[in-house]
């Protein structure tokens, strides 16, 4: 077996079995929540495994950076104490290869992340709250009430939305002009998104011009919008997490609810949170270095796993901040990273040195 080969292959296993350990654990306090009611509506372990299997991509989400920490943390403290590392030290290796040959883990956990959170998960959530709603007993099910929400320069109200995000009931549509002064109503008794575009039914068209209102009615007209379906879901969903996609249309006079700032952070997160897990292969990597017959390894894997935890709480608050427009979207989603990941690098060198 080639070096290469040995140090990916350790550090592969560690990752993924770290990932299994954790992955177990969320489902499990996952399906605590829920198997109950799943039983009592008659859906049986059918049921359950089908909630699991579709919360699993969210799951993986949310563990892949600390599977990354933990099964650096055990892969490298593992070569430490066989001496592996200081053999691979005498042949001329240095830290920063050893590091190198088992970054392709990383990466590998860093796509399948990306991939849940931007495809996978995106695609699944809409069916389990669609199955979710559709067994929940009539007496449980909460009103959704109207949702308000901008698309474009346009105020939307919408009563209730089906499911798919193709129809919605009860619709008002509020038009201003550059000075923010109202000058037109829409009402409608539905809008249904057909041939890419939405066909409002029993429209109420009042303009307002100083003073005079005119009204107009018709039984059917189009309503020009950039608002998708997929956007419909989100916006009357009880967890939205929006993609890359779903942000960025959103940025693009889609469909939303919240301030700009906000589908920003998003958006830029959705492609810089995947590199989470090289920060966490980073503040592990000084283990590899460290003496174990002495208290330093000790102190070093405390310290690992300590900089990663407060690397996932300093990230959090910073993206929180960024969704909120405290700070700039480029800072909360590469401060913590580029902070977190210099110090690991700066302690690489000082070991190695």
């Amino acid at each position: 077996m080639s070096l290469q080969r040995y140090v990916l292959s350790v550090t592969a296993t560690r990752i993924l079995a770290a990932a299994a350990v954790l992955m177990g654990i969320l489902q499990v306090l996952d399906l605590l929540e829920v198997t109950t009611d799943i039983l009592d509506r008659g859906l049986g372990m059918g049921g359950v495994l089908y909630y699991a299997a579709l919360r699993t991509p969210r799951l993986v989400e949310q563990i892949a950076p600390i599977s990354v920490l933990a099964g650096g943390l055990f892969a490298f403290s593992q070569m430490a104490r066989e001496s592996a590392i200081i053999a691979m030290r005498a042949a001329g290796i240095s830290a920063y290869r050893i590091v190198a040959m088992a970054a392709p883990a990383a990466a590998a956990m860093m796509l399948l992340d990306f991939t849940c959170a931007q495809w996978i998960a995106p695609c699944t959530d809409p069916i389990l709250n669609a199955w979710w709603e559709a067994h929940t007993p009539a007496a449980d099910r909460k009103a959704s009430g109207p949702v308000s929400f901008r698309v474009g320069d346009d105020l939307v109200t919408a009563a209730s939305a089906s499911a798919d995000g193709h129809a919605l009931a009860a619709v008002k549509v509020y038009r201003r002009d550059t000075s923010g002064q109202l000058i037109e109503r829409v009402d409608a008794q539905s809008a249904t998104y057909t041939a890419k575009a939405w066909s409002l039914a029993k429209v109420t068209t009042t303009r307002f011009s100083g003073q005079r209102t005119d009204t107009v009615t018709a039984s059917q007209m189009t309503w020009p919008s950039a608002l998708r379906p997929v956007d419909v879901q989100a916006l009357f969903s009880d967890n939205p997490a929006p993609s890359a996609g779903s942000a960025r249309r959103a940025l693009l006079n889609g469909g939303t609810d919240r301030p700009p700032s906000y589908y920003e952070t998003r958006l830029l997160g959705a492609f810089a949170g995947p590199f989470g897990a090289l920060v966490m292969l980073l503040l592990s990597a000084p283990v590899a270095l460290a003496n174990f017959r002495s208290r330093q390894g000790a102190v070093l894997l405390t310290a690992g796993l300590a900089a990663g935890l407060v690397f996932l709480v300093v990230d959090g608050l910073l993206s929180a901040l960024g969704e909120s427009g405290a700070i700039s979207p480029v800072l909360a989603v590469l401060g913590a990273p580029v902070v977190f990941g210099a110090l690991a690098i700066n302690a690489l060198i000082n070991l190695e040195g």
